[in-house]
This record gives C-alpha cells, sequence and structure tokens, in this order.
C-alpha cells in the first residue's frame, strides 16, 4: 500500500505496553474499544480480521496497561488515536462504543488518516444522561470477585469479554480502569453531541446497532445518512450492546462485506 498525508511516515512494529498487534498485513486496521473495555477484548475478531489487513488495536488512557492513567476528553483520546495513526498510515477504523465515538471524530477531524469506519452500538447524542447511571451499573457488581470463575460466572455470555478487563489484587478481581476515571469520561457525554463531527465524516461509515440497544432510538441510523461519505446501517436481531460478542456471525458478515467494499 502506498499512504500519503500530512505527518504520516512509514511504520514498523509498534512495540509498547499498550499496543496490540494481532496480524496480517496490508491497509491497517485499528481496533478501538469501550468504556472499561481493553485492546486484548478483540481477539475474538483479530483473526478473520487479519484476512483484509494488518490488525492492531491499543489500550485507550486510562484503560488496561496505557500510561496515563487519569481520564481524559474526546479531544484527548482522538489526539491519541491520531498519534498512533501518523506511524500507521491511514486506516480502517473499528470501534464499539466509546471507540466507535472515538473513530467518528477522528474520521472528521484527521480525515487523511482514516480509510472508512465501522461504528458498533454507539451514542452520538447522550445529552442529558449522566455518570451516575455508570454509577448505578457499577454498584450492582460484587466486586472485588473472589476468583475469575465468579467473574465468568457473572457475566455469562459476555464473560470471555469481561475476562480481558479485569486483573487480580491481594484481594481478589478487580476492574484494571479506575471507575472514577471512567465516570469523569462518561460525564463529558451529558453535556454535548457530535452530530457536528458526522456531518464532516467524508468517508464511508457502516453503523451496527444492537436491536436491545443502550443508546438513544433512531440515532444510528441516522450517522451515514448525515456522514458526507455515506455508508450502511445494519440493525442486529438479539444483540446487545456488545453485538460482536453476542451475535458473532452477523457481525463478521457485516464487516467483512464492507471491508469488501472500501479495500
Amino acid at each position: 500500500m502506498t499512504a500519503a498525508g500530512p505527518g504520516w511516515r512509514a511504520w514498523g512494529r509498534l512495540d509498547a505496553v499498550d499496543i496490540v498487534e494481532f496480524g496480517g498485513t496490508g491497509t491497517p486496521i485499528v481496533l478501538l474499544h469501550a468504556l472499561m473495555g481493553r485492546a486484548s477484548t478483540w481477539w475474538p475478531c483479530a483473526g478473520w480480521l487479519a484476512r483484509h489487513g494488518r490488525v492492531l488495536g491499543y489500550d485507550a488512557r486510562a484503560h488496561g496497561r496505557h500510561p496515563v492513567r487519569g481520564p481524559g476528553t474526546t479531544a484527548d483520546f482522538v489526539a491519541d488515536l491520531a498519534s498512533v495513526l501518523r506511524r500507521t498510515g491511514p486506516a480502517v477504523l473499528v470501534g464499539h462504543s466509546m471507540g466507535a465515538l472515538h473513530a467518528l471524530v477522528a474520521a472528521s477531524t484527521h480525515p487523511h488518516l482514516v480509510h472508512a469506519v465501522v461504528t458498533e452500538d454507539v451514542g452520538v447524542d447522550l445529552r442529558g444522561r449522566t455518570s451516575d447511571d455508570w454509577r448505578a451499573l457499577f454498584a450492582q457488581w460484587p466486586t472485588p470477585f473472589p476468583s475469575m470463575a465468579h467473574v465468568r460466572e457473572f457475566f455469562g455470555p459476555a464473560a470471555d469479554y469481561f475476562a480481558e478487563c479485569v486483573e487480580e489484587r491481594a484481594d481478589g478481581y478487580h476492574l484494571i480502569a479506575d471507575l472514577e476515571a471512567l465516570f469523569a469520561i462518561a460525564e463529558e457525554w451529558g453535556h454535548r453531541d457530535y452530530w457536528d463531527h458526522v456531518e464532516r465524516v467524508r468517508c464511508p461509515v457502516l453503523a451496527i446497532e444492537a436491536e436491545h440497544t443502550v443508546m438513544p432510538a433512531g440515532q444510528q441510523a441516522q450517522i451515514p445518512l448525515r456522514a458526507p461519505g455515506g455508508g450502511h446501517h445494519l440493525v442486529v436481531e438479539g444483540a446487545g450492546h456488545l453485538v460482536h460478542a453476542a451475535v458473532p456471525q452477523v457481525y463478521r458478515g457485516a464487516v467483512e462485506a464492507f471491508l469488501s467494499e472500501v479495500l
């Protein structure tokens, strides 16, 4: 692949504790995790995605092994992402929830670094929601979990995902991410919408929505309609917020069909 654009330079391996090189060669495909997640949650998708390009992910600040442990604004997250993309060259961005929002904003603000975007159950306008919603959710979790078996039992069908998001400490298993940092990140979303960024996305967008989405009704269908680059919208029947884990074959089929168009 030949790539060009302001600030771009040739890439090799991105050796860092917060970077996961999933494999593959060719066009970079960068995977962006959700709030509370980390790059390694994408392993179930990495094998088939590596047939389409060079797949990598990274732990966003305040998550996983990223050296910056405090919270950041959306602008901070997108600046971090742009720094990675300047090293990889222009990429397809595949994001879930928070990561999908960062993908859209990156495509808006750094169009020369983004070929296409796949969003998964993303919120573009969450005004009115506060971190109290997240606090109520996490208050129900019996943390610390006494064992990995308890983690898996509690999260059931999503156990593989959440097993990547915890670490063992002296008193049991805790989230790797700091809860107060997560609450601070989510608080920003309740005060503004991001349609202005969507309306500047000039690359194709695939918006995948869960049938049982936790996002406001009707928004995700508007993303490819309001983005100048156009694209597709798909509602995945039977899926909750974590679509790629709940209905993996439908998610894979949709993403691979989209990649065959944009690559």
